[in-house]
């Protein structure tokens, strides 16, 4: 079923002084106009408004993305460039290439200094998030929403404007379109998802089919790879996505849907500058917590089959035993765990195994189903999902998807009549692994800050030496981000998203959150580190000949790396780079006392 309100794709941006004027490209019928000052927004008819600066003096936009608050006043936020994905039952899909933030204050005279510093912080913050890869939007077409929820809807629910129809959890500029969900700014308001989109015409056996994967990451709960786990109260995990697989002949549609999110119970692993921060499990009501996630994962999806990949012994061992006994307590009907200990089982790249998995959960496949139209008519119904997660919810997870995603296709395009056979179809193979991979890097990108680990395995099908050189690279690259850059990112997500709102005059006479003054052992350790490395070095390089003394030299400035070292170590979580504007409330985690302002 198309949807039937179009938003309005290339725009004409023109800025005066008091006002902003967004005028459709192609035949213009309205026109929204902002004011700078009150910032009230409107939409006019188009023969109503004289726009009073030369027709040639505006600024191509391809959709509005709504305003944000910072310090100096309101923002508006454009889509300036777009990059076309493919079409998507019936509309095209793209992906967000470039944005532009524009203030409304004409100046910034009003603020001090340090308000202008500090307003240009938050500038990037907002910057940076719309730079993240991943963000994607139609004119048309309602990415929020899968196939089968957009035929499962009343018919006056494709009259309303995409955004206020919006599925909440994956609407990522909810925030920033917060004041324009009246349907007056219907054909402007452009929703965004934050996930990863592929769209690829394939022929098959003759048959031209339409194969994509889309997968939307959740607002609730967002953030980066340590600083946001678990659950919280009202049952929204971290890392939540949806991925959608669909397939497209003619007037036939199919689609298979597979959710992954955080392990549902209140637990921890903040940042310490060790590889492997602890985890931590808190004193809290999981039950509860869990109960209340996989209700309304139930109310949502249906039936639920939680896939665990994380390890049974070591370190994840008592997350592992708690989801178990969560699950136990907790014992809703239409809810079954299937543990399942990834790395213990595929030791060594026997990946081979992971058929033992698939061999347990194939029924339930087969129960569950997946959605299948024919000319808008429902045949089939999908009547559960397979939720599954590892620690971080990204590689492991994303090679098992992968293999469940397989076996539906190879089901689906038998029904369709496709295929009839076992034969291989090598392009279509070769397809099917290659976005996976892509996927896996995306949602990675999103939440740890590089690519995925195992993708040699998604593309190829086997474990490569290659793939784990790749992955400790990743790996480091990892470490080095989650410990010293992730805090602006999370801030980032944190001010786009609205769990942190500026302050009416902050820097002023509200203090700025911005504003926090690091101890003073985060300069001196690592300054006296790097010069203790220095000489080290320097002692044992530029000798001509080795003394008794250069040899004393060596083990003073060896001792000195070795003692700041322990000390940077043994107090790791004040070296780390944590959120300013603590919107998830992670400084009472940081055992630390009050940070000065």
């Amino acid at each position: 079923m198309a949807d039937r309100l179009l938003i309005h794709d290339d725009i004409k941006l023109y800025i005066t002084a008091d006002k902003f004027y967004l005028e459709p490209h192609i035949n213009p019928t309205e026109v929204m106009v902002i004011d700078r000052v009150t910032g009230e927004a409107s939409v006019k008819d188009h023969g109503t408004v004289k726009i009073p600066i030369p027709v040639n003096a505006y600024k191509p936009v391809c959709g509005f993305l709504g305003t944000i608050k910072l310090i100096s006043g309101l923002y508006l936020v454009v889509a300036k460039y777009r990059i076309l994905v493919g079409r998507l039952n019936g509309h095209d899909i793209y992906q967000l290439a470039g944005a532009d933030v524009i203030p409304f204050a004409r100046s910034t005279t009003h603020l001090t200094n340090k308000q202008i510093e500090d307003n240009n912080t938050y500038v990037r913050m907002v910057q940076a998030h719309l730079e993240t890869p991943g963000m994607y939007f139609s004119y048309g077409h309602d990415l929020t929403h899968t196939l089968q929820r957009l035929h499962s809807v009343a018919n006056d629910f494709h009259k309303m404007s995409l955004a206020s129809r919006a599925d909440q959890r994956f609407l990522w500029n909810g925030h920033l379109l917060r004041d324009y969900s009246h349907q007056q700014f219907a054909r402007f308001a452009l929703p965004l998802i934050q996930g990863f989109c592929a769209i690829h015409h394939v022929a098959v056996n003759g048959h031209q089919i339409t194969w994509s994967l889309v997968s939307r990451r959740c607002v609730h709960r967002a953030g980066t790879r340590f600083f946001m786990r678990g659950v919280d109260a009202q049952g929204n995990v971290a890392n939540y996505v949806e991925t959608e697989q669909i397939i497209e002949r003619g007037g036939e549609k199919s689609s298979f849907v597979q959710t992954r999110g955080s392990i549902p119970l209140y637990w921890t692993q903040y940042p310490n500058l060790k590889y492997k921060p602890l985890v931590a499990l808190a004193h809290e009501d999981h039950v509860a917590a869990y109960t209340k996630h996989l209700r309304d994962q139930q109310q949502r999806y249906g039936n639920q089959v939680l896939v665990n990949l994380i390890d049974q012994h070591g370190k994840e061992e008592a997350l592992e035993r708690g989801y178990r006994a969560a699950v136990a307590a907790a014992a809703l009907p239409g809810v079954r765990y299937e543990p399942f200990d990834f790395h213990a089982e595929c030791r060594g790249m026997r990946y081979h195994r992971l058929n033992v998995l698939i061999d347990r959960i194939t029924h339930e496949q087969a129960e569950f189903g997946y959605f299948l139209s024919r000319g808008g008519t429902v045949l089939l119904r999908q009547s559960g999902v397979f939720r599954t997660n590892c620690v971080d919810c990204l590689d492991r997870t994303n090679v098992v998807q992968s293999l469940l995603a397989r076996l539906q296709l190879t089901a689906a395009l038998r029904l369709l009549a496709v295929i009839s056979d076992d034969a291989p179809h090598p392009h279509l193979d070769q397809l099917f692994n290659t976005v996976w991979a892509d996927h896996a890097d995306m949602i990675s990108v999103q939440y740890s800050g590089t690519g995925a680990l195992k993708t040699d395995f998604t593309r190829t099908g086997k474990r490569t030496h290659l793939g784990l050189i790749r992955d400790g690279i990743n790996s480091l690259t990892r470490y080095y981000k989650n410990n010293f850059s992730d805090g602006f990112r999370q801030d980032s997500i944190d001010l786009f998203l609205g769990k942190y709102v500026v302050a009416e005059g902050e820097g002023n006479t509200v203090q700025c959150p911005l504003r926090r003054d690091r101890d003073w052992k985060y300069i001196t350790f690592p300054s006296v580190l790097l010069v203790a490395m220095s000489m080290f070095c320097a002692s044992a390089t530029l000798p001509q000949r080795y003394s008794s003394e250069v040899l004393l030299y060596l083990m003073f400035w060896g001792a000195c790396v070795g003692a700041t070292l322990t000390f940077i170590f043994k107090h790791g979580k004040e070296f780390v780079d944590w959120p300013r504007l603590d919107a998830g409330g992670l400084a009472a985690s940081r055992a630390l006392p009050p940070p000065s302002l």
